[in-house]
C-alpha cells in the first residue's frame, strides 16, 4: 500500500497543490494558447476559485469539506499526472470537466457540518409497490447483467422522478438468478452532498467482512487515506470475485471515473449499475435502460394494491371503477403520482366517506408537481420551451412527432434541423414516451406523462400562456401570447382586443366556431394555428389575412375545400389538411412558396399542381388517387413523397 496515501491531506497541502498546478497550467498556457480553445483559461479560473474558498475556511473536526480535500488531491494529482506540457493539453476536456466538477460540490457541500451516515446501505429493503416491470426486469437482466460480455459492464436506469427507477433497481438487485451468478453484492445510495472519499469509503464498508474491532480499526484507516489508497484497498478487497455494485441515486455532475478506478477490471463478469435522474452518456456505459410509465392497466393495478393496504377493504365498486380510472389518467401512468393519489383517496376512505363521494372531488397533486419541478430546472433554455409548449396539446392525448417538431420550429424556439435532438432529449428524459404505433418513415407518435400538467402550470408563470372555454370559467390574460381555446356546443363570446400578440392558437373540442370572418383579421403576429380534429365545416376567406402564419393544422375535419386566399399565406412553412374525406384544392399552392412540408389526402384538383414551383418542399405525403391532373416527377425527386397504392400507379401512367 502506498504509504504517502495514508497521509491525511490537509487544507495547507491542498492549497500548495492547486497553485503549483496553476504555475504549470499557466506556463503551458503561453505555449499551447493558440490550440487549448480556451479549456486552459478555464481550468485555471476555476482553480482560483477553489483555492480562493480554501483560503477563506478554517476546518474543524467533523468538518464537511474534510471529505472534498481528498477529492481536490485527486484533481490535482490527475493534472500533475501528466508527462509533458503536451499531455496535459489531451487531457484538458477531462480536466475541465473533473475540475468544474469538484468546483461546484466544493462550494455547494463543503460547509462544516456533521459527518454524513455510512450506514444503512444494503439494497435488501422492501422492493415497494412494485407494478408493470415484470417487461423491464427481463429485459435489464438481459442487456444489462446476464449479457456474456467478460470484461466490467456497466449499465444505467435514467428517467425522470417517481417512474420507478429505484424498485426495478431493488428487483434486479435481489433477483434469484442475481444472487447466484455474483460472489459479491453491493448496494450504496449516493447522495448529491457526498465526495469521492465517502461514496468509496461506503463501497469499502459493503465489500469488508469482519470483527467489530477490525470494522474500527478499518473506518479509522479509512479517515486517514486520501482516494488513491481507498481505491487500492476496494481494488485488492474486490480483486478475483465476479461482482454485482449498484450507485443508486449517482448525481450527474459527479465524475465516474474516479470510482471506476478502484473497480478491478478482470474477466469475470463484474457488473456495474447506476441509477440516475437524466440519461447517461459516457464512454464507460454499456447500456441505458429506458423506463416508461405505467399502461392503463397496470395503473389501475398499483392504484388497487396502494388503497387495499392502506384501508381494510379488497375490493373496489365495479360501478365507480370507469371513474376511478378517469381520475387516475391525471396521473400519467407515473407511479409516484399514482401512490400519492391512491393515500389521498384511502384517508379519505378510512375516515368513513364513501368512494361515490370520494370520486366527486378533485385530487390534489401540487406536492407531485413540487417534485417534478426540480427536473424541470435543470434543462436549459431552449428544452424549457419545447418542453412548455406541450400545454398546448390535449391532456393524455397522443401526438404525432413530427406534428410536435414542426410546431417547435414554427414557433421559432429551435431551428427546424435541431427539432429531432430536442425531441430525443425529451423522451431520454422519461418526458414523453415513444408509442408502439409508427405512422409513417419509422417516424412514432409520443404521449405525454404526468409532466403535462407541469407543463400548462410553468407555462402559464413563464410564456403568457391561457386556456379559454365556453363555461367562462378561465380568466383571460391582457396580452396573451399563446392560448388554447376549448370549445363546445355552447355559443363562445370571442374578444378581439387581445389578439394582437398572440403567436400560437391552438382550438380544442366540439367543433362549434360561430367566429365571424372579421374574427381573423385581428392576430398580427399568429404563427400557429391548429384546428386538428375539430370538426370543422368551413374555412372563411378572412383566413388569409395571417401573414405570418407558419403552420395550419386542418386534420382530420370536414372542409370540402380551401379558400383561395390561402395564397396570402407567403410565410406558410406546413399545411396540413390530410383525413378530411374528398376536398377540392384550388390552384393556389405554388404560390406558396415557403412551403416545405404538405399533408393531404382524397384531393381533388382540377388544374395542375404546380408543386414543382415549390422549391423549399421536403415532404409531401398522403396523396391518393384521386387526384386530377398532372404532378411535375421533378418535384417527386426533389422531396420525401409518402404515397399509397393508387397514387403510385397514377404517376406511373401519367409519366
Amino acid at each position: 500500500m502506498d504509504a504517502v496515501g495514508l497521509i491525511k491531506v490537509t487544507t495547507n497541502m491542498a492549497k500548495a497543490l492547486i497553485s503549483w498546478v496553476i504555475r504549470r497550467l499557466e506556463r503551458s498556457l503561453v505555449e499551447l494558447s493558440d490550440s487549448s480553445d480556451g479549456k486552459i483559461e478555464k481550468v485555471i479560473h476555476e482553480m482560483r476559485i477553489i483555492l480562493d474558498f480554501l483560503r477563506d475556511k478554517k476546518l474543524g473536526k467533523g468538518s464537511r469539506l474534510n471529505y472534498f480535500i481528498a477529492d481536490i488531491a485527486d484533481m490535482v494529482r490527475e493534472a500533475l499526472n501528466v508527462e509533458d506540457d503536451s499531455s496535459i493539453y489531451a487531457k484538458l476536456h477531462h480536466l475541465e470537466t473533473w475540475v468544474g466538477e469538484v468546483k461546484t460540490r466544493v462550494l455547494k457541500y463543503g460547509v462544516d457540518g456533521a459527518e454524513n451516515s455510512l450506514e444503512g446501505d444494503d439494497g435488501d429493503d422492501e422492493e415497494g409497490d412494485a407494478v408493470g416491470l415484470e417487461k423491464d426486469v427481463k429485459r435489464l437482466l438481459h442487456r444489462g447483467v446476464f449479457s456474456e460480455e467478460q470484461e466490467l459492464q456497466t449499465a444505467t436506469i435514467p428517467g425522470m422522478v417517481g417512474i420507478g427507477k429505484m424498485t426495478l433497481a431493488r428487483q434486479v438487485y435481489n433477483h434469484a438468478g442475481v444472487k447466484d451468478r455474483f460472489d459479491r453484492r453491493v448496494w450504496v445510495s449516493v447522495a448529491s452532498e457526498l465526495s469521492h472519499k465517502e461514496v468509496l469509503k461506503k463501497l469499502l464498508q459493503q465489500v469488508v467482512e469482519c470483527e467489530e474491532l477490525e470494522r474500527d480499526l478499518l473506518l479509522k484507516k479509512m479517515e486517514y487515506a486520501d482516494n488513491r489508497c481507498l481505491r487500492q484497498m476496494l481494488h485488492q478487497r474486490l480483486q478475483g470475485m465476479r461482482y454485482f455494485i449498484v450507485l443508486d441515486d449517482w448525481p450527474e455532475e459527479m465524475c465516474l471515473k474516479s470510482i471506476l478506478k478502484g473497480l478491478p477490471h478482470e474477466d469475470k463478469g463484474s457488473r456495474l449499475l447506476l441509477r440516475k435522474g437524466t440519461y447517461y452518456i459516457d464512454a464507460a456505459t454499456h447500456y441505458n435502460h429506458d423506463i416508461k410509465c405505467l399502461d392503463y392497466d397496470s395503473s389501475w393495478q398499483l392504484f388497487l394494491k396502494i388503497i387495499f393496504s392502506a384501508t381494510s377493504e379488497y375490493t373496489f365498486p365495479k360501478k365507480l371503477e370507469k371513474k376511478a380510472r378517469e381520475m387516475l389518467a391525471k396521473c400519467g401512468g407515473l407511479p409516484l403520482a399514482l401512490k400519492d393519489v391512491g393515500k389521498q383517496l384511502a384517508k379519505k376512505r378510512c375516515s368513513g366517506i364513501e368512494w361515490e363521494e370520494i370520486l366527486q372531488q378533485p385530487i390534489d397533486l401540487s406536492a407531485i408537481l413540487e417534485i417534478l419541478e426540480l427536473s424541470y430546472q435543470k434543462f436549459d433554455p431552449k428544452l424549457k420551451s419545447c418542453f412548455l409548449h406541450l400545454a398546448f396539446f390535449k391532456e393524455n392525448s397522443t401526438l404525432r412527432a413530427e406534428k410536435l417538431m414542426q410546431i417547435w420550429a414554427a414557433g421559432e424556439i429551435v431551428p427546424e434541423f435541431e427539432t429531432k435532438t430536442y425531441l430525443y432529449e425529451l423522451i431520454r428524459e422519461s418526458i414523453i414516451e415513444e408509442t408502439d404505433f409508427t405512422i409513417y418513415d419509422g417516424i412514432k407518435c409520443c404521449r405525454v406523462n404526468a409532466l403535462h400538467r407541469l407543463s400548462i402550470e410553468k407555462a402559464y408563470e413563464d410564456v403568457s400562456f391561457e386556456i379559454l372555454s365556453s363555461n367562462g370559467n378561465a380568466q383571460p390574460l391582457q396580452s396573451p401570447r399563446h392560448r388554447v381555446i376549448k370549445c363546445s356546443r355552447d355559443k363562445f363570446n370571442y374578444s378581439t382586443d387581445r389578439d394582437k400578440h398572440l403567436v400560437s392558437l391552438f382550438f380544442h373540442g366540439g367543433g362549434y366556431l360561430n367566429a365571424s370572418p372579421s374574427y381573423w383579421k385581428s392576430f398580427e403576429l399568429l404563427k400557429i394555428l391548429d384546428l386538428e380534429d375539430f370538426g370543422l365545416k368551413i374555412l372563411p376567406e378572412s383566413i388569409g389575412t395571417l401573414m405570418e402564419l407558419r403552420y395550419l393544422g386542418l386534420r382530420n375535419n370536414y372542409l370540402q375545400e380551401l379558400p383561395r386566399s390561402l395564397k396570402c399565406l407567403k410565410k406558410l412553412k406546413v399545411l396540413d389538411i390530410a383525413l378530411n374525406f374528398i376536398m377540392e384544392m384550388p390552384d393556389i399552392i405554388w404560390e406558396l412558396r415557403s412551403l416545405g412540408h404538405i399533408y393531404m389526402s382524397d384531393v381533388i384538383c382540377r388544374k395542375p399542381l404546380k408543386i414543382d414551383a415549390l422549391r423549399a418542399l421536403v415532404s409531401l405525403t398522403y396523396i391518393s388517387l384521386l387526384i386530377i391532373g398532372y404532378m411535375s416527377s421533378r418535384a417527386c425527386k426533389r422531396c420525401t413523397v409518402s404515397e399509397n397504392w393508387g397514387f403510385k400507379n397514377w404517376m406511373q401512367t401519367q409519366m
